[in-house]
C-alpha cells in the first residue's frame, strides 16, 4: 500500500500546483487593459505598423512604455528599451540594363537591381560558383564584377537567399569588386513570382559600404550563363535611390529568482510590425491593421512582462518585440547576429507569429514535437480548456518563415505559439494581409484564453528544473549541442 501513497500524493500535489498557477495568471491578468492595448495597436492611427512609415514611432513608443510601467528592466547595451537597427530603403532604378554572355537583361523583366548605387560601364566578369568564402580566396576581383549562383548548396529558401547574398556582398566589397550579380536559378521558385514581389522598394539592414555595392539578380533558370560566355558585362543602371530608416526592436528583461537558473533566459517574442497601407478593399479600406498578424502576439508579450514582473520565475525572462518581420525577419535576425544577451544563455524561445485562426478550441504550435519542453505547453493550454496541436500545413514551411527560425539556426529551441488553425483555408485567407484583419472581427474571448495560456506556458518552462533541448534527430540538434557545449 505504501507504494501507492507517494505517487497519488505527487499527482495531487502536481494538480494543486497547476491549478494554483492558472488561478494566479487569471487573477493578475487585466482583460480590459489587454483588449485596450490590442485595440490601439491594431487601430487606423498606426496605419498598419509599416516599419518605413512615421507612425511606427507610435507603436514602439507604446510598447516601450508598457515595459517600463510593468517594471521590466532595460538590457545592458540597449538604448533604453530599444535595440536600434540601421535600415535602408532601396527603390528600383529608373532604368537598368545588362549585356552579358550574349544575353540582354532589363530591369523588371529578367533583371532585378536589389540594392546599391547606380553605375555604368564595361567590366570584366569573374564567375565564383556559389560565392562561398573559399570561392573568393586568392581571387583578383578589384574593379571587376563578381557573378555567382543565388544562395548556397542546401540553402535555397527565400530567407537564405537574401542572407547568403548579404554575405557575398560583404566579401565582394572587401575584395574591391564593383558589383555582385547572382544568377537566379532556383527551379522551385518561379521567376515571375519573385520579380513581381521584388521589383519594388525593399527594406534591408544597412551594411555601410557593402550596401552601396550594386547587388543584382538575373534570370538564369536554364543555367545558360556559364563558362567562356562570361568574360565582360556592359552595364547601365541609373536612377537608384537609397534612403536610411531607423528601426527599433523593443527589448527588456526580468531577473529570475533562482541563484543558478537566473543566469539562463527564456526568450518571449513576437513581431509588432505589419504591412502598412495597401490596395483598398470593396469598402475602400486601405489600412491593413494586422490584428491577427501580429498585434495579438504583441499584446501577449506585453502582458507576459506585466505578469512576470510581479511573479518572477526561476529563470530570467527576456522580452522582445521584433520589427520588420514582414520585410524578411530583419529585426529578429539583427538581434540574433548582434545579441544583447549571449545566445548560449538563452535556453528557449517561445515565439509568436500569426496568420489567423479557424478553430478556437486549439492552440497551434509550429514546431510541436521538436523540443523536450513541448509537454509543458500542452499542459498549460489544457489548463485553459484548449488543446495544443502541431502544424497542420507543413508544406507552407511556416517554421522557417517566422522569427523563431533566426534563433533555431543558432541552436536555441524555438517553437511558435500561434492561434488555432487546421488548414490555410478561406477563413484564414480572408484576413491574412488584408484590410479586414481588425479587432472588430476577432473573437475576444478566444484572445483572452490565448494570452493567458501563453503566459502559463512560459511560466512552466521558465520554472522547469531541466534545460530544454531539441528532440533527438532534429535538424537543429547538432547546432544546439555546439551552442550549449553538450
Amino acid at each position: 500500500m505504501k507504494k501507492l501513497v507517494l505517487p497519488m500524493g505527487l499527482v495531487l500535489l502536481s494538480s494543486t500546483l497547476a491549478y494554483s498557477q492558472k488561478k494566479e495568471v487569471e487573477k493578475q491578468f487585466d482583460e480590459k487593459e489587454a483588449i485596450s492595448e490590442f485595440t490601439y495597436l491594431a487601430s487606423d492611427e498606426l496605419m498598419g505598423r509599416d516599419p518605413a512609415r512615421p507612425e511606427m514611432k507610435l507603436a514602439y513608443g507604446f510598447i516601450a512604455e508598457q515595459f517600463k510601467k510593468a517594471g521590466a528592466k532595460p538590457l545592458q547595451g540597449a538604448d533604453g528599451y530599444y535595440q536600434n537597427i540601421p535600415f535602408r530603403l532601396s527603390s528600383p532604378p529608373q532604368s537598368g540594363t545588362i549585356s552579358i554572355g550574349g544575353s540582354e537583361f532589363s530591369q523588371g523583366k529578367n533583371l532585378l537591381v536589389l540594392d546599391g548605387k547606380s553605375f555604368a560601364g564595361s567590366y570584366e566578369v569573374v564567375d565564383l560558383g556559389f560565392g562561398q568564402e573559399e570561392d573568393f580566396a586568392g581571387k583578383d576581383l578589384k574593379g571587376k564584377i563578381v557573378i555567382t549562383n543565388v544562395g548556397a548548396p542546401n540553402k535555397l529558401n527565400p530567407n537564405q537567399l537574401f542572407s547568403e547574398g548579404r554575405d557575398k556582398s560583404k566579401r565582394a566589397e572587401a575584395a574591391g569588386a564593383v558589383a555582385l550579380i547572382e544568377r537566379f536559378n532556383v527551379p522551385s521558385v518561379p521567376w515571375q513570382m519573385i520579380s513581381g514581389f521584388l521589383n519594388r522598394t525593399q527594406m534591408s539592414i544597412d551594411q555601410g559600404a557593402a550596401s552601396d555595392l550594386p547587388y543584382i539578380w538575373i534570370e538564369d533558370v536554364k543555367n545558360e550563363l556559364v563558362g567562356d560566355k562570361l568574360t565582360t558585362a556592359k552595364v547601365d543602371v541609373s536612377g537608384k535611390v537609397n534612403t536610411p530608416v531607423e528601426g527599433k526592436n523593443v527589448v527588456a528583461y526580468i531577473e529570475g529568482t533562482d541563484p543558478k537558473l537566473k543566469d539562463e533566459y527564456i526568450l518571449l517574442s513576437a513581431h509588432y510590425d505589419h504591412v502598412g497601407v495597401g490596395t483598398p478593399d470593396a469598402e475602400g479600406d486601405s489600412i491593413y491593421n494586422g490584428a491577427r498578424d501580429n498585434a495579438v502576439g504583441t499584446v501577449a508579450v506585453i502582458n507576459a512582462a506585466k505578469y512576470f514582473a510581479e511573479n518572477p520565475p526561476k529563470r530570467s525572462v527576456l522580452l522582445a518585440l521584433w520589427t520588420a518581420e514582414e520585410k524578411g525577419l530583419l529585426g529578429s535576425g539583427y538581434f540574433a547576429n548582434n545579441p544583447l544577451i549571449p545566445l548560449d544563455k538563452i535556453v528557449y524561445n517561445l515565439n509568436i507569429d500569426n496568420a489567423g485562426y479557424n478553430d478556437t478550441s486549439i492552440i497551434t504550435v509550429i514546431g510541436l514535437g521538436r523540443t523536450s519542453a513541448d509537454f509543458l505547453i500542452e499542459e498549460a493550454v489544457a489548463d485553459f480548456g484548449l488543446t495544443a496541436k502541431a502544424d497542420p500545413a507543413p508544406e507552407q514551411g511556416l517554421y522557417d518563415r517566422s522569427d523563431n527560425v533566426n534563433f533555431a539556426r543558432k541552436g536555441i529551441p524555438a517553437p511558435s505559439f500561434t492561434l488555432g488553425f487546421t488548414a490555410f483555408d478561406d477563413e484564414i485567407q480572408q484576413y491574412y494581409h488584408k484590410a479586414a484583419d481588425e479587432v472588430e472581427s476577432f473573437d475576444l474571448e478566444y484572445a483572452k484564453l490565448y494570452w493567458k495560456s501563453y503566459i502559463l506556458s512560459a511560466e512552466k518552462i521558465a520554472n522547469w528544473d531541466q534545460k530544454p533541448t531539441w528532440a533527438a534527430g532534429d535538424k537543429y540538434e547538432e547546432v544546439g549541442k555546439a551552442l550549449y557545449g553538450k
